[in-house]
């Protein structure tokens, strides 16, 4: 009985210190694609964008072609990410610098689990070669992949 008892306890004692971690704990910012009139669009041109991170972590996505959104990493504490968004179609290859200002706080799940910062987008600016608007449109970044962050117009959506 004794025995019974012991590994009762054990049991119990095991289940209870167990955390559950969430299992997906990237922080990202989405990005929704829009043309002039405010729908939905599909890239017909090729999408190439570099982070250029202070941490020396670079991330890279090529060429998004017939994509309406996208994904990107965000640093976890720095003030500022600075992007470059290089649009290409048949002929001709525009570059734009894109500047995200956002505050950074920590996240507590378990000491069990990995540390993570949550981010309040504060500002964007950039520059029009071939961006012609980036809007905030959810300044909260946390585990939520679904919310959309961004609103991004490209010049000459077509």
């Amino acid at each position: 009985m004794k025995k019974w008892l012991s590994l009762i306890v054990v049991v119990l004692t095991a289940s209870c210190s167990t955390i559950d971690c969430p299992l997906n704990s990237m922080v990202s910012t989405l990005y929704n694609i829009y043309d002039a009139d405010g729908e939905l669009l599909e890239l017909s041109d090729s999408l190439t964008i570099v982070s250029f991170r202070k941490d020396g972590i670079d991330t890279t996505l090529n060429k998004l072609i017939g994509k309406s959104e996208f994904n990107l990493p965000i640093s976890y504490s720095h003030p500022e990410d600075i992007l470059i968004f290089n649009i290409f179609n048949d002929s001709v290859s525009t570059v734009d610098t894109v500047w995200i200002k956002k505050d950074d706080y920590p996240h507590f799940e378990s000491v069990d689990c990995n540390a993570v910062f949550f981010h309040q987008l504060t500002d964007v600016r950039y520059t029009t070669n071939g961006i012609d608007s980036i809007v905030i449109n959810n300044p909260s970044v946390d585990y939520d992949n679904t919310t959309v962050h961004f609103r991004f117009y490209p010049k000459n959506s077509h």
